[in-house]
């Protein structure tokens, strides 16, 4: 008994909040791989074990990019899972663990607390768990009535079951920022339909801006708080910028190109999707391979940036973006301290931006060189050994990939199904450091304790 209270608190000590958080993730996906492996998941013939985990990895971390056609390689039991994996990615394993013990009438452990914050919550809140439950309530609500207003349109296409069940995988892949779609064109087939287009945007929206953002939202609406925090003005400041800067340059860039010919009705939905889909959806009504250059290129910036904290998306995160240019006009104007909205941003959230940034374009660096060394047919490793030179588009299309798996995106140039086991499983790398965050990812491997050593401080030349 006593070795194992022993082994007991050792691994408790371990199991920081952090770790938690992570291996929670990576277990999810390792189920669901398992299931997406057995004879029960394929529609056609069995998955290998890479593909079964790319698209457990895939919609668990809630990106999109598939290897497969999810509506005709998996059965409908495989597409339940799929349903599942990005339902439970999206809003966390520990949310449904938290609200299965609530009801239960089971307290909540002070790491699950802890878990639950930094998750959900921009400052600490004594009321969480009534929130934790309202987001729960939230989300079901939205994602009910994003399917109903879909099964009203698909109806008109398809049987009754077949149309409900289109509408219920497309309402919450859209709503978890997924992209998973059991269409095999993804939505282009919807090109210029308002209804699914409308609907699609909003769920995605709605997901991305984060559930502390629609608390207080709600909230002030309904009276119950005087006015929004910092972090929702600037979320919704950021957001709302993004939206409408993406949907100009994109119909700029491509009125002599993918628009030309189309409808003013459809260049405006599909200038405003193509904006709102790389905020780390993946739902696509044009095809990403046949956009201009400068088009990827904008779409490669806004995957970056992704959704925001406490949402179901991934990249960098609005508010650090935002947070960045606040940094550099203050600067600008000679002032040390970062200020917005008559606050002044702590020194520290500073400093942690800056290593998120940095860190991300590090990761996205590291993995499409990867992808661009084991490429088949355009080998670096092999064409620097025979001095063949290489073509070019492909670092484009690899670069696109890597930053689509960081943000959790899930738009593709065309080249996923192409990508070899190595590649594959760098890409499934990406997704869940994107996921996760690439700095909870560094912290969880130290543990903390340890008392840090001041030294002197000595200048040194930036810039």
């Amino acid at each position: 008994m006593d070795i194992l209270f022993r082994i007991r608190r050792s691994v408790s000590r371990r199991l920081t909040p952090p770790r938690i958080f992570i291996l929670s993730f990576a277990l999810a996906i390792l189920v669901g791989a398992i299931l997406l492996r057995l004879p029960f998941a394929a529609g056609r013939d069995r998955l290998s074990f890479t593909d079964a985990l790319f698209s457990s990895a895939s919609a668990v971390c809630v990106t999109g990019l598939a290897v497969i056609d999810i509506g005709k390689d998996l059965s409908f039991a495989g597409q339940i899972v799929t349903l599942v994996l990005f339902q439970i990615g999206g809003l966390g394993i520990i949310t449904f663990s938290v609200i299965v013990f609530g009801l239960m009438g089971r307290g909540i452990s002070f790491k699950g607390r802890e878990i639950m914050q930094s998750t959900f919550l921009h400052t600490p809140r004594r009321d969480f768990i009534v929130i934790v439950k309202g987001v729960l309530k939230l989300t079901f609500i939205i994602e009910g009535l994003g399917t109903i207003i879909l099964f009203i349109r698909f109806a008109q296409d398809f049987p009754p079951a077949a149309a409900f069940f289109h509408a219920l995988y497309n309402a919450v892949s859209a709503f978890n920022n997924c992209g998973y779609s059991l269409f095999s064109d993804n939505l282009i087939s919807y090109r210029g339909d308002w209804i699914v287009n409308l609907t699609v945007m909003g769920l995605i929206v709605l997901g991305g801006i984060g559930f502390i953002v629609q608390h207080e939202v709600i909230a002030r609406f309904r009276g119950r708080q005087r006015r929004l925090s910092l972090h929702t003005k600037l979320v919704l400041l950021t957001t709302g910028s993004l939206i409408l800067a993406g949907a100009v340059l994109f119909y700029l860039f491509e009125a002599d190109h993918i628009l030309k010919g189309v409808s003013g009705p459809t260049q405006f939905l599909d200038s405003l999707f193509q904006s709102i889909t790389p905020r780390t959806a993946g739902f696509n009504t044009v095809a990403i391979d046949q956009l201009t250059n400068p088009t990827i290129l904008v779409m490669i910036i806004l995957m970056f940036i992704g959704a925001s904290p406490g949402s179901t998306g991934g990249g960098i995160k609005t508010t650090s973006f935002a947070l960045l240019l606040l940094m550099i006009w203050n600067r600008m104007k000679g002032q040390y301290h970062v200020k917005v909205f008559n606050r002044q941003i702590p020194r520290e959230i500073i400093g942690r931006t800056i290593a998120i940034i940095f860190a991300s374009a590090f990761s996205i660096g590291l993995i499409t060189s990867v992808l661009l060394f084991f490429g088949e047919g355009e080998n670096y490793g092999d064409a620097l050994l025979q001095g063949v030179p290489m073509s070019r588009h492909f670092f484009v299309e690899y670069l696109f990939e890597t930053v689509s798996a960081f943000g959790t995106v899930g738009l593709s140039m065309g080249i996923t199904p192409k990508l070899n086991d190595i590649q594959k499983l760098a890409i499934v790398l990406m997704m869940f450091t994107g996921r996760v965050g690439p700095l909870a990812l560094a912290f969880s491997w130290y543990t903390a304790g340890k008392k840090e050593i001041k030294y002197a401080e000595e200048s040194v030349m930036v810039g």
